[in-house]
């Protein structure tokens, strides 16, 4: 697996579109993930960009002002993204493992309520 850089949330969403894809692409490989068969490293190594790209999404209108389960995703995915919040060097590879995948899981949804409203469908296979 290539080495991946983390860029501050701000600085991504700003030099970045949304890439449907890549997303769908991100959070497929983390939902596919086994805690029994990957690597710390690898969990570990998947985390920066996954924040990355949930934090793209939440700096877009997504609705969240009209719906009320949109902003129950948009609240959801920043308390996952805040620093506070994110695994740690001593947090347990389990926890690593839970947190990805609660992160990927938001960031698929609110990637589907941004593709509703754009009219565009991620890439599903």
């Amino acid at each position: 697996m290539s080495t991946l850089i983390k860029k501050p949330e701000a600085q991504y969403a700003v030099d970045h579109p949304i890439d449907p894809e890549g997303i769908w692409t991100r959070t497929e490989l983390v939902l596919s993930m086994k805690l029994s068969t990957t690597t710390r490293e690898t969990m570990d190594a998947s985390v920066p960009a996954l924040v990355d790209q949930l934090s793209s999404l939440l700096n877009l209108d997504l609705g969240q002002a009209e719906d009320q389960i949109v902003q129950g995703l948009v609240r959801k995915g920043r308390s996952l993204i805040e620093h506070g919040e994110r695994p740690t060097n001593d947090t347990p590879a389990f926890g690593v493992f839970l947190y990805l995948r609660d992160t990927a899981a938001i960031a698929r949804r609110l990637l589907w309520v941004y593709a509703e409203r754009e009219g565009r469908l991620p890439y599903a296979g």
